[in-house]
């Protein structure tokens, strides 16, 4: 009988520590901006926000405005790491994106080596196009778990 209430205790422990996950978001901005112009970045947030401060619900009787001020959501205190921009003079860069490449391998790396899992990836270009286009990147989010 002990054993039966040992096994559920432990069932039971695993069942609350599975419930308890935590998430971190870690992004890399690249710059496809022609002639080596833009900015490429890996920004990792290192302060943590409560979205519920900054949220208002809107109903039929109360369509009050979110009055959330933009300097109270931006975080302070980040991580920036330098990447390499995908374009120089020349045009397309495949060193630059080989460099841009282990470095996110190492962040990913230390990420696992500190606990973290990677659940999910996203990414985006943005880009006009149209005529005379100067502007553009490609993000990408890496979403961890522990």
């Amino acid at each position: 009988m002990k054993k039966v209430f040992i096994i559920i205790g432990m069932a039971l422990g695993v069942n609350f520590g599975l419930a308890a996950q935590e998430y971190k978001v870690i992004t890399s901005v690249e710059s496809i901006i022609p002639s080596g112009l833009g900015r490429s970045r890996i920004i990792n947030a290192l302060e943590d926000k409560d979205y519920k401060e900054y949220t208002s619900v809107q109903t039929s009787e109360d369509n009050t405005r979110n009055k959330s001020k933009r300097g109270n959501i931006r975080v302070k205190n980040f991580e920036e790491t330098k990447l390499l921009n995908f374009f120089n003079l020349g045009g397309i860069r495949f060193q630059n994106i080989a460099a841009n490449d282990a470095m996110l391998t190492s962040m990913m790396n230390d990420m696992v080596a500190n606990g973290w899992e990677l659940a999910f990836v996203s990414s985006a270009v943005e880009s006009n196009a149209g005529e005379d286009d100067q502007q553009g990147i490609f993000i990408t989010r890496y979403i961890f778990k522990k």
